[in-house]
């Protein structure tokens, strides 16, 4: 199955991307501005979500509008994935929130899962994935292969600020039916995993090093 990446070119996820890849940048703005991203984001995202029409009765005469046919389901990848969450609640009201912990083993950069609290039943419905950094690609092909095997019956969107080369090629390689839309694809992965120029790690940025 592809994996489909859309690179959102807008002048205001430009200017917050820049300062959240700025080193000097405190955690209390970096917090602002990646959530920022964050929604800016998710309103491309969710462009294709289905609607129905309703009948709406405005205070000078009747109309027709339209909702949302299904709620999607927003999963961010804890902790970093925090960060997009109220964005995501804001936006779609209605959503049910799961939750997937994953951790990196700093030795070999595999994900080490920790929390998974998904709602009961996915199936058919819109799956939105929040994580700001695609790096290595294993939490999220992680991540991605829960929701499945739970029921998820695709394509699984992901929302993420920064994305590296060797993330997406490791996600194509899982065969999963993915679209993801990020503000900027870096240049590659250090020899730590970690983005170049990227903007360092994201939890530690938005919540203190842990």
């Amino acid at each position: 199955m592809p994996v489909l990446v859309h690179v959102v070119d807008h002048p205001l996820v430009a200017a917050s991307l820049t300062k959240v890849r700025d080193e000097n940048t405190p955690n209390a703005v970096f917090r602002q501005e990646l959530e920022r991203i964050g929604a800016l984001l998710l309103v491309e995202a969710t462009r294709g979500l289905a609607t129905h029409e309703v009948a709406v009765q405005t205070p000078v005469a009747m109309t027709t509008g339209r909702i949302l046919t299904t709620q999607p389901v927003i999963v961010p990848i804890l902790r970093a994935g925090l960060g997009f969450v109220n964005a995501a609640q804001i936006l779609i009201p209605g959503a049910d929130i799961g939750f997937i912990g994953i951790s990196r083993n700093e030795e070999t950069f595999e994900p080490q899962p920790y929390v998974n609290k998904l709602p009961d039943s996915i199936a058919d419905r819109v799956i939105i994935v929040l994580d700001p950094m695609l790096a290595t690609g294993g939490s999220l092909a992680h991540t991605c292969r829960l929701l499945y095997d739970h029921g998820a019956t695709g394509p699984i969107v992901v929302v993420c600020a920064l994305a590296a080369p060797e993330g997406i090629l490791a996600l194509q390689d899982t065969g999963m039916d993915l679209q993801i839309f990020t503000a900027s694809i870096d240049e590659r992965l250090n020899e730590h995993a970690f983005i170049v120029p990227g903007l360092g790690d994201a939890g530690d940025r938005q919540f203190g090093a842990a």
